[in-house]
C-alpha cells in the first residue's frame, strides 16, 4: 500500500511540473537530439541503426507526448533502446591542439525547459562517452556517405519533409565552419521553418522555403536545388550578362550575342523594369532566396531576379537618355549555347611598361615565360576578377624573396563534431628567391572574386609592394562541397575555414581592397574598364 501511494505521489509530483510543449517546440529538440546521436552515440555512428528508419519510428511517439516530461520520458526510452554506452577513460594527449570553438555548444542538451534531468545526464554521459572509432556518415574531407537512398523524394509525405529538413540543419550544425557568422543563430532558423515544413501552406511555398533556409548560412559556396524551383521561378534566363548599379541592371557582355542581336540589346542599356517591376523591387522581393556572404555576393546572383516561367519578358530601358519598352526573349540554359571558351591573352604590356596577367587564362606552365618577359615591368597587374587556372603558388615564386605565411585553416575534429582545429601548418607560398620581382604588384578584385579567387588574392598580396584595387569579393573562401541532401534534391557549403595568418576572417569579408574602386553605369557605356583604368593610374604614379 506505502508502495502505491508512493508511486501515485511521484506521479502527481512530476506532473505537477510538467509544461505544455509545442509541436514546433518537441520536433526542434527532437531534429537536434537526432543529429547528436547520430554524430556522438558509439553505436549510432558507428552506423548499427538504420537511423531514418529510427527517425520515422520516434516520430508518432514525439507527437503523442503532451508536456515537457512526456517529451523527455519518449527520448530516454529511446536512447535507452541504442543499447549500452561504456565509459571510458580519455587519454591525455601531449600533443598540444589549438582548437576553434565558436561554432562548438551542445550546452542545449542541459536545457532544463525541455529536458528532464535524467535526459540530460544521459546526453551529457554520451558527449563525454562518444565514438571513439571511425565515423559512419562523414568523412574527413568532409563528405556525407553511407545515408540512406531513396527512389524519390515524396515531398507530400511529412516524415520526409523532416528528415530532409533535419539532414539538412545537423549537416550545418556540425560540419559548417562558419555557422557563428551567419546573421540569424541557427538553432532560431530551425524554429523559423519548421512550421513550413509541419504544414506547407502550399508545394511552391514548400520549396521556397528550402530555398530561404539555404540562403540563411550567408554563404555564397551555399546553393540550393530542386527542380520544383525551376517550376517556380522558370527555366528561361536572359542572353546577355547584367550588373546591378543603383538598383539598375546594366548590360555589360553577352551569353550569347547573336540571340542578343535579335532584340537588339546592347552593352550598356540600362534595364529599370520587367514585366512592370522595377530591378529595385525584384531584388528586394527576391534577396531572402538568394545566398551570399555579403550584398555584393547577392547582386551577383541573376537567379532568380532575371529568370520567368516563359519565354518573352517585356522591359523597360535607358539607351541614349530615352526610355522605351520593348519585349525580349529569353531562353533556357541549354539553349543559350554559352561558348565558355576564353581566348583574351594570357598576358601582356600595357602603357608604361606595366605587365598585365589575366589569371581565368593563365595556367601554371605559363608563369615563368611570363615573369620573364615581366622581370624589369614597372608595374604588374594581376586581374583575378574572375576564377584563376591555380597559378598562385607558381607566381609567388616569383614576387617573394623567401617563404610567406599567408593563410591559417580550420579542418573539422570529427571525434567532436561541430568543435574544429587550426592547422598546424598550412602550406607557405614563395620561395629563397634574392632576383625576385622588386616592382610594384597590383591585384584587381570584384564581386566576381570567389573562393580560389579570394585565395589567389591571399596568396599574392603578401609580395612585397602589393595593393588590391577594386571592389568587395564574394566573401566565401575554402572548399565548396556540393552534394545530394536527398533523391533530387542538392545543396552545397563550405567545409572548411580560410583565415589570415593572425586568425583574422575573410568569410563574408571578402578581400579588402586597398583602393576601392566600382564600375559607373557610364564607364560600362563608353567601353571603360575603370578598375584597370585606375590599377594603370596607380602604377604610374603609386597612388
Amino acid at each position: 500500500m506505502k508502495k502505491i501511494l508512493l508511486v501515485v505521489f511521484l506521479l502527481l509530483f512530476q506532473s505537477s511540473f510538467s509544461k505544455p510543449i509545442s509541436e514546433t517546440q518537441k520536433l526542434a529538440a527532437t531534429c537536434k537530439v537526432w543529429g547528436f546521436l547520430k554524430y556522438y552515440h558509439p553505436n549510432v555512428a558507428s552506423g548499427n541503426f538504420d537511423w531514418d528508419e529510427q527517425l520515422f519510428k520516434i516520430l508518432p511517439k514525439v507527437e503523442e507526448a503532451k508536456t515537457d516530461m512526456e517529451f523527455s520520458n519518449v527520448l530516454e526510452k529511446w536512447i535507452s533502446s541504442l543499447g549500452k554506452v561504456e565509459a571510458y577513460k580519455a587519454e591525455i594527449s601531449s600533443e598540444e591542439i589549438d582548437y576553434f570553438d565558436k561554432n562548438f555548444d551542445l550546452s542545449w542538451t542541459q536545457d532544463a525547459n525541455f529536458f528532464s534531468k535524467s535526459l540530460s545526464q544521459k546526453l551529457k554521459f554520451i558527449e563525454q562517452n562518444k565514438i571513439q572509432g571511425k565515423q559512419y556518415y562523414v568523412e574527413k574531407g568532409i563528405e556525407f556517405r553511407n545515408e540512406v537512398e531513396y527512389n524519390e523524394f515524396d515531398d507530400k509525405d511529412k516524415n520526409f519533409r523532416l528528415l530532409l529538413l533535419f539532414r539538412f540543419w545537423n549537416y550545418v550544425e556540425y560540419f559548417f565552419p562558419y555557422k557563428y557568422q551567419m546573421d540569424q543563430n541557427w538553432d532560431l532558423t530551425l524554429i523559423e521553418f519548421l512550421p513550413r515544413t509541419i504544414n506547407p501552406v502550399s508545394q511552391a511555398d514548400y520549396y521556397l522555403s528550402l530555398k530561404e533556409f539555404s540562403a540563411k548560412l550567408n554563404d555564397t559556396h551555399a546553393l540550393f536545388g530542386a527542380n520544383k524551383l525551376f517550376d517556380i521561378f522558370g527555366r528561361h534566363g536572359i542572353s546577355f550578362d547584367a550588373k546591378i548599379i543603383d538598383d539598375k541592371a546594366i548590360v555589360t557582355g553577352f551569353k550569347n550575342e547573336s540571340l542578343c542581336k535579335i532584340n537588339d540589346i546592347r552593352i550598356g542599356d540600362i534595364i529599370t523594369k520587367i514585366e512592370g517591376k522595377s530591378i529595385g523591387d525584384l531584388i528586394k522581393e527576391n534577396q531572402k532566396y538568394i545566398e551570399g556572404s555579403n550584398y555584393a555576393a547577392i547582386l551577383n546572383n541573376e537567379y532568380p531576379i532575371f529568370y520567368s516561367r516563359t519565354n518573352v519578358s517585356e522591359i523597360e530601358f535607358i539607351r541614349n537618355d530615352k526610355t522605351a519598352k520593348k519585349t525580349i526573349n529569353k531562353y533556357e540554359y541549354k539553349d543559350l549555347n554559352i561558348n565558355y571558351e576564353n581566348k583574351s591573352e594570357k598576358y601582356k604590356f600595357l602603357e608604361n611598361n606595366i605587365g598585365y596577367a589575366n589569371l581565368a587564362v593563365l595556367t601554371p606552365d605559363d608563369v615563368p615565360a611570363m615573369m620573364e618577359q615581366f622581370k624589369n615591368a614597372k608595374a604588374i597587374i594581376f586581374d583575378i576578377r574572375n576564377y584563376p587556372q591555380g597559378t598562385n603558388f607558381a607566381i609567388a615564386e616569383y614576387l617573394n624573396p623567401e617563404p610567406k605565411n599567408f593563410v591559417k585553416s580550420i579542418d573539422a575534429d570529427l571525434s567532436s563534431p561541430g568543435r574544429y582545429i587550426w592547422r598546424k601548418e598550412d602550406t607557405p607560398c614563395g620561395k629563397i628567391n634574392p632576383d625576385y620581382y622588386k616592382g610594384d604588384v597590383i591585384l584587381l578584385v570584384n564581386e566576381k572574386s570567389i573562393s580560389h579567387s579570394e585565395f589567389t588574392a591571399m596568396t599574392l598580396k603578401v609580395a612585397p609592394k602589393t595593393t588590391i584595387i577594386g571592389s568587395q569579393t564574394a566573401g566565401s573562401d575554402g572548399a565548396n562541397y556540393r552534394f545530394e541532401i536527398i533523391k533530387g534534391i542538392w545543396t552545397s557549403f563550405t567545409t572548411y575555414g580560410v583565415f589570415y595568418p593572425d586568425k583574422k576572417e575573410t568569410q563574408r569579408i571578402g578581400i579588402v581592397p586597398d583602393i576601392e574602386v566600382k564600375p559607373t553605369i557610364l564607364g560600362i557605356q563608353q567601353g571603360k574598364d575603370e578598375v584597370l583604368d585606375r590599377a594603370i593610374l596607380f602604377a604610374k604614379n603609386g597612388k
